[in-house]
């Protein structure tokens, strides 16, 4: 059987900020490449993990697929509509189906409006149910993201950061959308409130039949819920793969130093287990070195990788790898 076509589809996205100097009269003195060039697609009911260090582009990505900021270059397109040729009234109605999840639960959510109100809005905007059945939708919302609805008159500041994620989570699902961007939805909570999110988005996921695109820096936190792991780095995916292959057997140079540096809860692995240390710090967006972008940090960098950029390109069933010399690397 043929599978079925992504929802979601990302082609050779660019996201580009420009640098101005003078104040009086600017000129162009530079572009930061936040997201150059990344291509992905995401099937129905599926979680595709994105990982990375910070400043590696994974939020401007979730952004631009949000279309909150414009691309530069390639196409965002979902169930065969273009986002990046829509204009503005055809994207509001093309959110109903496209919801997002910020990273920060005390910036996302607005403190003059209670939960109640919150939760409204959409419903109210998209004209998704009358006025009558408000209190009985919003009331549903709480209780599907395991919060009470006699809460629903209070403020975000009277609530802790995992309820206010689950508001954010809740405001997500009020019209029932078909892709949900997580950026980053549990990093600024505690390891235990990160496991009631963890759980409640896998819920979700699997009786909603959502379609998820988690992004994270942490690997271990990305490996219990996705179907499938993109690595990023300075803009680009530089490998995609199953969750478990991914994890278990890395290719790509850099994907090998963040598994290394996952935490084992045995301490005698983790006494003797080998931990990778990258030299450096990545390279600026503003000026990415020739070649391989990792090519600097890479203890397996040579002379071909400073001079040819490495396209993600399939390395075995399942897997893409953005490396010159993966065939030589997975043999060590």
């Amino acid at each position: 059987m043929s599978s079925p076509p992504p929802i979601l589809e990302l082609r050779d996205v660019r996201t580009h900020f420009p640098i101005s100097s003078g104040f009086l009269f600017k000129r162009h003195v530079g572009t930061v490449r936040a997201v150059d060039g990344v291509s992905l697609a995401l099937a129905p009911g599926e979680v595709l993990g994105l990982v990375g260090e910070s400043g590696c582009g994974k939020s401007t990505l979730a952004r631009t697929i949000m279309q909150l900021v414009p691309t530069t270059g390639g196409a965002v397109i979902l169930e065969g509509k273009n986002l990046t040729t829509s204009n503005a009234a055809e994207v509001v109605g093309i959110r109903r189906d496209l919801q997002m999840v910020f990273q920060d639960p005390y910036a996302s959510l607005n403190p003059r409006m209670t939960v109640f109100d919150t939760l409204a809005e959409p419903l109210l905007v998209h004209g998704v149910c009358s006025p009558a059945e408000i209190q009985a939708r919003v009331a549903a919302l709480m209780r599907t993201v395991g919060l009470a609805p006699r809460f629903m008159q209070k403020y975000p500041h009277e609530f802790s950061g995992g309820q206010r994620q689950r508001i954010a989570i809740a405001r997500a699902l009020a019209l029932e959308p078909k892709v949900i961007i997580a950026d980053e939805p549990v990093s600024a909570l505690d390891v235990s409130i990160q496991a009631q999110i963890l759980n409640l988005l896998a819920q979700l996921v699997r009786q909603m039949n959502l379609s998820l695109v988690f992004i994270a820096h942490d690997l271990s936190v990305v490996k219990h819920i996705s179907d499938r792991i993109a690595v990023m780095y300075l803009g680009k995916i530089v490998e995609l793969g199953r969750a478990a292959d991914v994890i278990e057997r890395p290719r790509h140079p850099y994907t090998r130093a963040l598994v290394s540096a996952i935490p084992t809860p045995n301490p005698d692995i983790e006494r003797h287990r080998q931990r990778i240390v990258l030299p450096g710090d990545p390279p600026s967006p503003i000026n990415p070195p020739a070649g391989c972008a990792f090519h600097p940090r890479c203890p397996h960098a040579r002379e071909i990788c400073q001079a040819a950029v490495p396209p993600l390109a399939p390395f075995e069933p399942g897997r893409d790898v953005a490396c010159l010399r993966t065939e030589e690397i997975s043999q060590l």
